[in-house]
């Protein structure tokens, strides 16, 4: 049985500030920046003009149709250091370790709730983060309506910062990004010294 691919639908691009989002990411020239469930890849094509052609973006999603779409407008826009990959972010990323300046995720966070595979990607996403990088959580408010998900699907504040400290993240920032989403970003699990 071929696998489901959720959230293949409207991006939430359109719904958000764009500016807030990627003054709060604060990317620097030649980073790496990772898209989880990037989808037609509108986050990723951002990133990928502020971070200029000595960085890099990953653009990962099992959604092949909306990655030609992606890899179509990267080539028009001339965004060679734009790299679409198909991949499943609930299981191991093809990504090296500590390789990652920012680990995003734009409204994915309550699919892979949904589909009980959140644990495995925050897995990968300490993996490939450096110490001093930063994971980045998109989410819809909580509340009744579209657009997003139905509100038990929704994830509050408090709950995207509960499933993601469980895993050794520690909260950095909280920012509303527009009507209906917010933003966090959390610092990495602290390496233990074996030494």
């Amino acid at each position: 049985m071929e696998k489901q691919v959720p959230g293949t639908g409207k991006s939430s691009f359109d719904l958000i500030d764009a500016r807030e989002l990627f003054e709060r990411l604060s990317l620097e020239k030649a980073s790496t920046f990772v898209d989880l469930g990037c989808g037609r890849g509108e986050y990723a094509i951002e990133a990928a003009l502020r971070i200029g052609e000595r960085g890099a973006v990953y653009a990962i999603d099992l959604w092949e149709e909306g990655l030609v779409i992606l890899g179509t407008e990267g080539e028009f826009r001339g965004l060679p250091q734009l790299k679409a990959i198909i991949a499943d972010i609930c299981a191991a990323l093809p990504l090296q370790d500590q390789s990652t300046d920012v680990c995003f995720a734009a409204t994915v966070l309550h699919d892979l709730v949904r589909e009980g595979c959140a644990d495995r990607t925050l897995e990968e996403a300490s993996r490939i983060l450096r110490p001093q990088g930063i994971l980045a959580i998109v989410e819809f408010k909580k509340f009744d309506g579209h657009p997003g998900p139905p509100i038990d699907v929704k994830l509050s504040p408090d709950q995207v910062e509960q499933i993601v400290a469980a895993h050794g993240f520690t909260r950095k920032e909280f920012t509303e990004i527009g009507p209906y989403n917010y933003l966090i970003t959390f610092h990495p699990p602290v390496a233990l010294n074996n030494g």
